[in-house]
């Protein structure tokens, strides 16, 4: 359980914060270590909870452990330049910890929690600079936004625990019947589903992975999430939640198989999001939303295809939008701006930056030999759509045209202005620059068998010679007229399609509408028909009163006045003189004579 690390040294981090640059770096390089040491031994963690849960490391997993321990060291190595605080630290630290255990999760349970520490630590991240309402708020749309198709996970785990339970009770009420259910629970098994659970299992999936992946129609969240410093742009956008869902869809391939829709439901969702959300990155004039939307464009290749090129994309894709984002935050840190139209000259200015992120964006353009070429071609290789490999081959054009128009902001021009930077924090961009430059190799015909087999994807289709031709000609025909002519920009998609002006019209003000309406009926409606109980009772009461109350108050007044008056009486003889008594005996006696001799 790798993720313990880096999460407990976060939550220590929160409380003490004591040299929070040293022992965030120091956690990050043995996390690095731990998941490197994972990938090889692959460990098994299994524990009760509600079922048999448990952690463990396979191929898959294996793969991510690694990318994220090594993207998460970049980016905290480059954030000791930018920010200082233990408290920035510890949620980072946390973050990397989250994204580690969902991608371990072995069962539905302990994956639904590292998912939900994750979206809880984004928010935090997001909204860091709390103190500027603006920044607050992106964060709350970014988070509501995700949290909504979150709760397509819930569902699927509700589905699961009840498909679960039902075949454990027909083959089991003992024992055994619950280690069945748990194992169904497993990722693994929920293929094996019955229907109709095995298709709200997969549309739960499908919709909480689209939404984490900012994938459409979610994608407008990852536009506020810029909102953030930018080392949380480069680990949000690369490695960590971005990619979780895409990780996820990866993951239960084999139940998106079974249902027979949802497989090319997810296929064409990251056809549309790869295809328009390129659109809107070249639309952009800000550079960290044209990484932005361009990070839901390249998601949207790694739900394409086969599970072997998706990986391979969204290792590649770590490298290279971490190195792009650190040095849209080195610029930023650097000229205080991030505005395309003033960063001219700025790779000149600084060349090391400059440098790798030329690096970072020839391979986002899909320009041979770097990764993402050969990768984007792996992934398009296992689309039998025509249409949609028609649509994916579009959207690797438009990949060339953004990272074209992008490199020719930075580089074009010539300034002297700018703090200098510091050299420590700008270590991890040439190092990333390597990984975009050579991760391609795994679509070599002896490495791309042993990654599909190490996947557990084998005979997974690979790009042929003429499709890398075709592609790598058509990138950089694209490439080289982005750099030496103004693209135009199709400014009816720089506000993101719209898509958070219609989630607000749509969604989000009938939500209101009907809450207010909800709390107009309980204050007025249910909260004055309980108030209006004990004003009935009162009300009867007052009738009550006045016809019977009177007259036995009268009753219980006339018996008090004549007990007082007989009171009254009896207290005339008591004058406290002896002759006066004995009189008074006298006569009595006399009386109780009398009578007695009637009676005789």
């Amino acid at each position: 359980m790798i993720w313990i690390l880096p999460a407990a040294v976060g939550a220590l981090l929160l409380l003490v914060r004591r040299a929070p640059r040293t022992v965030a770096v120091t956690t990050a390089a043995a996390t690095l270590g731990l998941a490197v040491w994972a990938a090889a031994a692959r460990p098994v963690t299994r524990f009760p909870l509600v079922f048999t849960s448990g952690f463990a490391v396979d191929g898959l997993s294996a793969v991510m452990v690694v990318t994220v321990a090594a993207v998460a060291l970049a980016v905290l190595v480059f954030a000791t330049g930018e920010l200082r605080e233990a408290r920035f630290y510890g949620l980072m630290l946390i973050f990397v910890g989250a994204m580690l255990a969902t991608v371990t999760a072995t069962e539905l349970t302990v994956l639904l929690m590292g998912w939900e520490v994750m979206g809880a630590m984004s928010y935090a991240l997001i909204g860091y600079w709390w103190r500027d309402d603006d920044r607050v708020t992106s964060a709350g749309v970014a988070f509501v936004t995700t949290r909504a198709g979150d709760l397509g996970l819930y569902v699927a785990a509700g589905a699961a625990f009840a498909a679960s339970t039902m075949q454990s009770g027909t083959k089991s009420g003992g024992q055994g019947g619950t280690q069945a259910a748990g194992e169904v629970l497993g990722l693994a098994g929920l293929a094996a589903l019955p229907d109709p659970w095995l298709d709200v299992v997969a549309a739960g999936i499908v919709l909480a992975a689209l939404g984490k992946s900012a994938q459409l129609p979610f994608s407008f969240w990852l536009s506020r999430a810029m909102a953030g410093p930018s080392p949380v742009s480069a680990l949000l956008h690369s490695a960590t939640m971005v990619a979780a869902g895409a990780y996820l869809l990866l993951r239960v391939q084999p139940l998106l198989a079974a249902t027979g829709w949802a497989g090319p439901l997810v296929a064409w969702a990251g056809g549309l999001t790869a295809l328009l959300l390129g659109g809107v990155a070249l639309a952009q004039r800000d550079l960290k939303q044209l990484l932005a939307a361009s990070t839901c464009a390249q998601i949207g290749f790694m739900v394409m295809g086969s599970v072997a090129g998706g990986a391979a994309h969204l290792v590649a894709h770590a490298a290279v939008k971490s190195l792009l984002f650190l040095g849209a935050g080195a610029w930023l840190t650097a000229l205080g701006t991030k505005q395309l139209s003033a960063l001219g000259g700025a790779a000149r200015r600084y060349p090391v930056v400059g440098a790798s992120f030329a690096v970072g964006a020839l391979a986002l353009a899909g320009l041979p030999p770097l990764s993402l070429w050969v990768t984007k071609d792996g992934v398009l290789a296992a689309v039998n759509d025509p249409w949609l490999h028609a649509v994916g081959l579009a959207a690797g054009a438009l990949s060339a045209a953004y990272a074209g128009r992008a490199l020719a902001a930075v580089w074009r021009g010539a300034r002297t202005d700018g703090r200098p930077l510091e050299a420590f924090s700008l270590a991890p961009l040439p190092v990333l620059a390597a990984g975009a430059a050579v991760l391609g190799v795994v679509g070599l015909p002896a490495v791309w068998s042993w990654w599909s087999g190490l996947l557990g994807d084998q005979g997974a289709a690979r790009a042929d010679a003429g499709t890398l031709a075709l592609s790598g000609t058509l990138a950089t025909a694209v490439l080289l007229t982005a750099l030496v002519v103004r693209l135009p920009e199709p400014r009816p998609l720089a506000n993101w399609l719209g898509l958070e002006t219609a989630a607000r019209t749509l969604l989000w003000r009938p939500l209101l509408a009907l809450a207010r309406a909800a709390a107009w009926f309980d204050d007025r409606v249910l909260d004055g028909a309980v108030e209006a109980v004990p004003r009935l009772g009162m009300a009867a009461a007052r009738l009550a009163r006045t016809p019977f109350e009177t007259g036995a108050d009268g009753v219980v007044r006339a018996v008090g006045a004549a007990a007082l008056g007989l009171g009254r009486l009896a207290r005339r003889p008591q004058t406290g003189q002896v002759h006066t008594y004995l009189a008074q005996a006298a006569v009595g006696l006399i009386i109780l004579a009398v009578a007695i001799a009637l009676v005789r």
